[in-house]
């Protein structure tokens, strides 16, 4: 029966990986083939004729570039932003001492449990106070700060020795610089994992810039694709090509950047 156990398991997994792959596969077969082919019955796994026609409607008919660099911005600002910000607070709470600290902090992870979607309506009132709506702050400022973020990136400060800290300050470094030249070196496994977080999630929003983009130049690839989705509905290869190329900066960052991923979730899971 032990002989058995280890084939059966591999069996289970190779199994599992390809119905997960399955779908992914055929999206980006789709994208290369005819128009119409996509639709037939059983499905093909592999394009009669290749073909890049629908990438290139994309980029000429249909002003995909646009949409792309949109996302880009949005993303890579929310990230930037996201991981200074995030670092900060979890380490202030993590490891300088100040007044309610620890209730502000148990407040704040009680509030992990209110869904996002109730901030939504006074969010987007204050933002059109001030004149940021169909901006790209307005996609960018409830990124900047998350209490996801702020949690992992305490828990992780928590493992840098007091001693390490205690030694800089006798140096006469003052807490901005022990934040820049000794907690960020040590955190940067897990800064990479937020920030991959982070950008995935700005990238792949779609409710929030759907309803603080009024302009449709200002779209992002998500939103974009949507309205492709409702224009060309009967051209299922055009919107395969439209989600490859929303899927592909997600993943190529992940590939990157899957080493310093890896070693923020371990580290975390073991020191945690």
């Amino acid at each position: 029966m032990r002989t058995l156990r280890g084939p059966l398991l591999y069996a289970v997994l190779i199994t599992g990986a390809v119905l997960t792959l399955m779908p992914l596969w055929w999206m980006v077969a789709a994208s290369f083939m005819p128009t119409g082919e996509a639709n037939s019955f059983p499905p093909r796994l592999w394009p009669s004729r290749v073909t890049g026609d629908h990438y290139v409607d994309l980029f000429t008919r249909l002003n995909l570039a646009r949409y792309a660099v949109n996302s880009l911005i949005i993303a890579t600002v929310t990230t930037a932003i996201s991981v200074v910000l995030n670092s900060m607070a979890g380490y202030a709470f993590a490891k300088l001492r100040f007044r309610g600290r620890d209730r502000l902090f148990r407040l704040l992870v009680a509030a992990l449990v209110i869904p996002g979607q109730i901030g939504m309506l006074p969010l987007f009132l204050m933002l059109k106070q001030i004149g940021l709506i169909n901006t790209y702050w307005a996609a960018i400022i409830p990124g900047m700060a998350s209490i996801f973020g702020i949690f992992l990136m305490r828990q992780y400060a928590l493992s840098i020795p007091d001693s390490l800290l205690d030694a800089a300050r006798m140096d006469g470094a003052g807490e901005l610089r022990i934040y820049w030249e000794v907690v960020l070196p040590t955190c940067r496994p897990i800064l990479v994992t937020l920030g991959l977080f982070t950008f995935m999630g700005a990238w792949n929003d779609f409710l929030w810039p759907l309803v603080v983009l009024t302009d449709g130049s200002m779209y992002t690839l998500p939103v974009a694709l949507a309205n492709l989705v409702g224009e060309h509905v009967q051209d299922t290869e055009l919107m395969m090509a439209g989600a490859v190329l929303t899927v592909l900066p997600v993943v190529v960052a992940f590939v990157a950047l899957q080493r310093f991923y890896i070693a923020g979730v371990m580290s975390g899971s073991l020191k945690g």
